[in-house]
C-alpha cells in the first residue's frame, strides 16, 4: 500500500476533502480530496464544513485512506472523522492536517493565511472537544437546559462535569479564536453528542458563578464563547483589505494582549493565527505567514509593529517567546483600583481616570504603571519590578482622559512630544520572571572574557537600577528612587574596585559615567542627584571618588544643579569637596545666579562665604542682583538674598541688556521691600530703561502706591516722560490707579509740574481717565484743579 503524496496546488485554490460514507462505523475511513478554487470565489458560503479541533499527539497516529492510499493522522482527528462519518451519504469537510500539504512551508503559509477566509466561506465550522466521557454527556445537557433557563437561580451541585469538559485541549488553542471568529454557525461536537454552538454559550452565559475559584477558566472560556455565539448574526459578506481578507476584530497588539499564551505547536502560530482578526492595515502590519522564517525574526518584526522603530529591540530568541526592549516614554499614570470591568488610575498630578479594558492573558493590577512609548500609537501598561519593568498589555485602547472626547483621544496622545523616562522592558509571553539577570541566562558571550563579561553584566544592571530610579521618580515614589539610586552607585563601585585590584582598567568614576550613561541613556549621576536634593546617594557617590565638576547634558555641574533647586546640605558637601564655584552653564549663569533667582538664602550664604563672584553677568546681562530683585517676593527669600548681595558690594547701578537696573525691575513688580534696600544703597531712581521709563513710570502705570511713595521720598523727577509722552501721572490715570494718583498730583503741585500736560497723542490725565471709565479718577482731578 503506497503513502499519499499531495499534487501541487493552484493559486487561488484549496483541497476539500470527500468523506467517504459506510454503514459499518469500524471500517476504516476513506476519503477523497479534491481542488476547488474556493479563495477566488466570489460566493459567500459552499456546502462544506470546516473542522475546529486539536491535532494531539503526533506520537499516537492512525491510518486513513486518501484516494486508496494510506496517510496517517493523530488518534484525536481519527476519532472525529469516525463520528462525522456519515453511514450512507459523503461528507465534505477541511481539515487543515489532510487538506494542507504540511511538508509544503511555502504552501502552507499561504493556506494558513488563507484560514480566516476558509473557515467564513464553510456552510458551518465543527468544534470537535473530543472523544465521550462518563461525564461529557451530562456536562452537555446540563448546558443545553440552562440555555433555556437563562435567570434562572443558579445551582451549582453540577458544575464538576462542565468543569472537566471547558478543560479540555481546544479550549487552550490559539487557533480556535479565528475559526470560530469566522464561523456563522458552530456545531459543538464531543463524542458521538451535539450542540448548537448558540445554545452552548448561552448556557455558559447561564452559570454566572461557573468561574468562582476558576480564575483562569474564566480568562479562557468566555473570549471563546463570545465569539461562538455571536456567530448567528454575523454578516454573509466580510471586509478585504487590499486583497487580504481580514475579519477585522481588533488591531494585532490588543489580540496579543488577550491571547498570547494560549498554546500553539509551534511558536510562529502565536502571531499567525492572529493575523486573520486583525483590524491593522496589511500593509503596515508586514507580517505574513512564513513557516520558513525564525521566531526570532517574526518576534522582533512584530515587537516592531506593535510598539514604534523608535523603541529598540535589545534582544529576542529563537526558542524564547521573550523579548528585551529599551527606549524612552512618558508615565501617563499608575493604576489605583481594580475591578473585574473596570480600571482606575492617577496622573502624576493626582487626577483619577477610569477605562473598561478588554478581556487579557495578564491581569491588570494595583500599582502598574501606564506609559506612552516613544512612536507608540497607543498606551502600554507595565509593571515595575526591582530593576526592569514587564510588559502587562503592549496595546491598550481609550484610556487617556476622560474628558477628552473619543474622536480626540488619538490625537491627544500624539500631541504629546517630550518622553523624559528610560524604559527597559521585557515582554514575557510564559510569566514574568522577577530579575531581569534570568533574561541574561539567554544571551551570547559575544565574544568577551568571561571576566569582561561579568564586568559588562555589572555595569548592565548598575543601569538598570538607575533608569529604575527614574521611572519611579515619575511616579512619585521618591524614596524607591533613592534606594534604587543608590543600589545604582554601589554596583558600579564594585565593578571598579574590581577593575583596579586587576589592573585591568584606569577605573574612574568619570569613566563609568561616560561609559555606562552618557552613550546610553543622557544621564550623569552626580549632577543628577545633586539637582534632585538626593543628599545621600551624593555621598556616597563622592566617597566613590565622582568627579565633582562633571557636568550634564546641559553643561550644568552638581553645584549648579543643587544651587538652583536650594538643596543647602548637598550644596555644603560639593564646596566641601571642593566644587568650583564660579563654574557657568551655556547660559552664561553661575550657582549664585541660579540661587539668586529662586530666592535661596541659605545657598547664597554659603556661596559667598565660598567666594562667589557677585558681579558676573549671564547672557541677557543680569547679575545674581538683578535676579534676586526682579523676582523679589519677601516670602520666597528674596529679599533676604538682596540684602547679602548688597553687604557683600553688588553694584547696585549695573544695567542688564534691557537697560534695566536692579531698581526698575523691583519697582515694576511692586517689591516694596527690595526697593527700599535699593534706595538706601544709593540706587539711582531716575534711570530711564529703553523705553525711556524710570522707575516711578514703571511703578505709577502698575499702581505700586508704597513704591511710588518711596521713589517720590527720594527725589524722583515726576514730570519725567517715556518715549510717546507719558508721565507717571498719565500712566496712572491712564490705568485708573486711584490711591497713586493723589501722591503725583501732590508732588506735582509741590514741583510746579503742569497737571494737563499732554502725552505725545494730545491726550491729558483727565482724558485718559475719562475715555477709561476711571470716575474715582476722573473725580480726583477736577477736584485738584478746583483747588484755589
Amino acid at each position: 500500500m503506497s503513502s499519499y503524496h499531495h499534487s501541487p496546488l493552484p493559486e487561488g485554490s484549496v483541497r476539500l476533502l470527500r468523506l467517504l460514507p459506510h454503514p459499518d462505523e469500524h471500517s476504516r475511513i476513506e476519503c477523497r480530496l479534491f481542488m476547488c478554487p474556493l479563495l477566488m470565489s466570489e460566493a459567500t458560503h459552499h456546502h462544506f464544513d470546516a473542522l475546529s479541533y486539536t491535532w494531539g499527539s503526533v506520537h499516537d497516529l492512525r491510518p486513513i485512506w486518501i484516494d486508496d492510499c494510506e496517510f496517517c493522522v493523530t488518534e484525536n482527528l481519527h476519532a472525529a472523522l469516525s463520528h462525522l462519518r456519515d453511514g450512507f451519504i459523503e461528507r465534505v469537510v477541511w481539515v487543515d492536517a489532510i487538506c494542507i500539504n504540511q511538508k509544503d512551508e511555502t504552501e502552507k503559509g499561504h493556506q494558513v493565511q488563507s484560514m480566516a477566509k476558509i473557515y467564513a466561506k464553510a456552510s458551518r465550522v465543527i468544534v470537535w472537544l473530543g472523544v465521550a466521557t462518563a461525564t461529557s454527556d451530562q456536562a452537555l445537557e446540563d448546558i443545553r437546559r440552562r440555555s433555556k433557563q437563562q435567570f434562572a437561580a443558579v445551582d451549582n451541585t453540577n458544575k464538576q462535569p462542565i468543569l472537566e469538559l471547558l478543560r479540555r485541549p481546544w479550549f487552550e488553542r490559539i487557533w480556535v479564536l479565528q475559526e470560530v471568529a469566522a464561523a456563522r454557525h458552530v456545531l459543538v461536537k464531543c463524542g458521538p453528542t451535539e450542540i448548537d454552538g448558540y445554545t452552548f454559550s448561552s448556557g455558559l452565559d447561564a452559570h454566572k458563578r461557573l468561574y468562582d475559584g476558576h480564575p483562569d477558566l474564566y480568562s479562557l472560556i468566555p473570549p471563546i464563547t463570545n465569539l461562538m455565539r455571536d456567530a448567528i448574526f454575523r454578516p454573509r459578506y466580510k471586509s478585504i483589505q487590499r486583497g487580504r481578507f481580514s475579519l477585522s476584530i481588533r488591531p494585532l497588539g490588543e489580540l496579543v494582549d488577550m491571547f498570547h499564551t494560549r498554546k500553539a505547536t509551534v511558536a510562529l502560530d502565536k502571531v499567525y493565527a492572529l493575523l486573520g482578526m486583525s483590524s491593522d492595515d496589511p500593509s503596515v502590519v508586514e507580517l505574513s505567514a512564513n513557516y520558513r522564517a525564525s521566531w526570532e525574526t517574526v518576534f522582533r518584526k512584530f515587537v516592531a509593529f506593535s510598539l514604534s522603530n523608535r523603541m529598540c529591540v535589545v534582544e529576542t530568541w529563537d526558542k524564547e517567546e521573550v523579548a528585551v526592549i529599551s527606549g524612552k516614554g512618558r508615565v501617563l499614570g499608575e493604576v489605583s483600583d481594580v475591578k473585574r470591568d473596570t480600571i482606575t488610575w492617577k496622573t502624576p498630578e493626582g487626577r483619577g481616570q477610569s477605562f473598561t479594558p478588554p478581556a487579557s492573558a495578564k491581569p491588570i493590577q494595583l500599582r502598574d504603571i501606564i506609559c506612552l512609548l516613544q512612536g507608540a500609537s497607543r498606551p502600554t501598561i507595565i509593571r515595575l519590578h526591582s530593576d526592569y519593568s514587564a510588559v502587562i498589555r503592549i496595546a491598550v485602547p481609550f484610556i487617556d482622559d476622560s474628558d477628552v472626547p473619543n474622536a480626540k483621544r488619538s490625537e491627544h496622545l500624539e500631541s504629546i512630544t517630550t518622553f523624559p523616562d528610560n524604559f527597559l522592558l521585557t515582554w514575557d509571553w510564559h510569566v514574568s520572571r522577577k530579575h531581569a539577570e534570568e533574561y541574561e541566562d539567554f544571551r551570547s558571550d559575544q565574544g568577551l572574557s568571561d571576566e569582561r563579561m561579568e564586568s559588562q553584566k555589572d555595569l548592565d544592571r548598575a543601569t538598570r537600577w538607575w533608569t529604575m530610579g527614574r521611572v519611579l521618580e515619575s511616579t512619585k515614589r521618591s524614596e524607591e528612587a533613592v534606594e534604587n539610586f543608590q543600589k545604582s552607585v554601589g554596583i558600579g563601585d564594585m565593578v571598579l574596585r574590581a577593575a583596579d585590584n586587576s589592573g585591568s582598567s584606569p577605573a574612574t568614576w568619570g569613566a563609568w559615567g561616560d561609559l555606562l550613561l552618557e552613550d546610553r541613556v543622557g544621564w550623569v549621576p552626580l549632577p543628577y542627584a545633586a539637582g534632585k536634593g538626593y543628599e545621600a546617594v551624593v555621598r556616597q557617590l563622592l566617597d566613590k571618588g565622582a568627579a565633582v565638576d562633571v557636568a550634564d547634558g546641559g553643561s550644568r555641574t552638581a553645584l549648579l544643579r543643587a544651587a538652583e533647586n536650594g538643596h543647602e546640605a548637598v550644596v555644603q558637601q560639593l564646596l566641601d569637596k571642593g566644587a568650583a564655584v564660579d563654574v557657568v552653564d551655556r547660559g552664561s549663569r553661575t550657582a549664585l545666579l541660579r540661587a539668586a533667582k529662586n530666592g535661596h538664602e541659605a545657598v547664597v550664604r554659603q556661596l559667598l562665604d565660598k567666594g562667589a563672584a557677585v558681579d558676573v553677568a549671564d547672557r541677557v546681562g543680569r547679575t545674581a542682583l538683578l535676579r534676586a530683585a526682579e523676582n523679589g517676593h519677601e516670602a520666597n527669600g528674596h529679599e533676604a538674598v538682596v540684602r547679602q548681595l548688597l553687604d557683600k558690594g553688588a553694584a547696585v547701578d549695573v544695567v542688564d541688556r534691557g537697560s534695566r537696573t536692579a531698581l526698575l525691575r523691583a519697582a515694576e513688580n511692586g517689591y516694596e521691600a527690595v526697593v527700599r534696600q535699593l534706595l538706601d544703597k544709593g540706587a539711582a531712581v531716575d534711570v530711564a530703561d529703553g523705553g525711556g521709563r524710570t522707575a516711578l513710570l514703571r511703578a505709577a502705570e502698575n499702581g505700586h502706591e508704597a513704591v511710588v511713595r518711596q521713589l517720590l521720598n527720594k527725589g524722583a523727577a515726576v514730570d519725567v516722560a517715556d518715549r510717546v509722552g507719558r508721565t507717571a501721572l498719565l500712566l496712572a490715570t491712564e490705568y485708573g490707579h486711584e490711591a497713586v494718583v493723589p501722591q503725583l498730583l501732590d508732588k506735582g503741585a509741590a514741583e510746579g509740574a503742569a497737571v494737563d500736560v499732554a502725552d505725545g497723542g494730545g491726550r491729558t490725565a483727565l482724558s485718559w481717565a475719562a475715555e477709561n471709565g476711571h470716575e474715582a479718577v476722573v473725580r480726583l482731578l477736577k477736584s485738584f484743579r478746583a483747588r484755589p
